[in-house]
């Protein structure tokens, strides 16, 4: 029986069943949605019998009160690698400056580096418009490809510099240019040691890259996160604003342009920069694998 209730008075009892409504999956439902929009929600509880009638305004409240979005949704990748915690806990370790359960002594420095791969050269078939009053830029959607670079580039997590380059291609050869820059150049030519956080990308992965690494560059340790765990690589996040204040909207008309506007902005963003405030810590990193269930959860410290 359909429950019928005056505007205003709707009781626990019945909000708490549309909000768990809310939060199920549509195929529960036997809907062909890939997400709830509050008019479906609407909807499905009048035909759940749960209420008569109520207002979009109404149910919008009821979820802003638990900050439940139901049409929203963000991809992530569940921790597959074995070895997740432990690679994991060495890296966030680093980002505090610690290492074995040492702390890193001044002439000790922490690189973070990865590439970013097929940054195109499209160059409008139309010129970008400039902004004017109640006018935003125009930028024309159809573009002729100019090529693509792969830019590779290292972060000192702990003072804000970075290093890069663009290249033809990936590959090993490549990656190791990026190094030599870096480990020829003071401060890291003299220093003690000097951290490389990557991926498992084919150009650094494994014991081999290890060994290269350590066979050209002596004071060079290289530390794997783990697999598909790009998000605790501080270097995509550089990527991040490179994407926002430098490449979009992309428009350029050829590659030369692409390096070089990704070689000035390096310099540009030093002069500003400091280092990220990095707030995720092992103990974080705990919660967040208990929170998952993984087997795999990492002893807090």
């Amino acid at each position: 029986m359909l429950v019928r209730v005056a505007p205003g008075l709707f009781p626990p009892d019945l909000v708490v069943p549309v909000k768990a409504l809310a939060c199920e999956l549509r195929a529960q439902r036997g809907r062909p949605l890939s997400r709830w929009s509050t008019q479906d929600l609407i909807q499905q509880v009048q035909q759940s019998g749960l209420v008569a009638s109520v207002s979009g305004s109404t149910l919008w409240r009821w979820l802003h009160e638990d900050a439940l979005r139901p049409w929203y949704h963000r991809s992530w990748i569940f921790p597959r690698d074995p070895e997740f915690a432990p690679k994991a806990g060495r890296v966030l370790d680093l980002y505090a400056r610690q290492w074995q359960d040492r702390p890193l002594k001044d002439d000790e420095f922490v690189i973070s580096a990865d590439e970013k791969t097929s940054i195109q050269a499209r160059r409008r078939k139309h010129a970008t418009q400039n902004c004017r009053p109640r006018t935003p830029m125009y930028v024309e959607h159809e573009y002729s490809r100019c090529g693509a670079w792969p830019y590779i580039a290292a972060l000192d997590v702990h003072h804000a510099r970075v290093f890069g380059s663009c290249e033809a291609q990936n590959g090993i050869a490549p990656f190791d240019r990026l190094v030599e820059q870096v480990m020829m150049r003071p401060p890291y030519h003299d220093a003690r040691r000097v951290f490389w956080i990557v991926d498992n990308c084919s150009a650094h992965r494994g014991v081999r890259a290890v060994e290269r690494l350590r066979h050209r560059h002596p004071r060079l340790t290289l530390v794997h996160a783990p697999v598909h765990a790009s998000w605790l690589n501080q270097i995509e996040i550089y990527f991040s604003i490179v994407q926002r204040k430098a490449l979009t909207p992309n428009d350029f008309p050829d590659l030369h342009a692409v390096a070089e506007r990704l070689l000035d902005f390096q310099y540009y963003w030093e002069t500003t920069a400091r280092p990220f405030e990095w707030k995720f810590t092992r103990h974080d990193l705990a919660k967040l694998l208990a929170k998952l269930g993984t087997p795999h959860c990492p002893k807090i410290r």
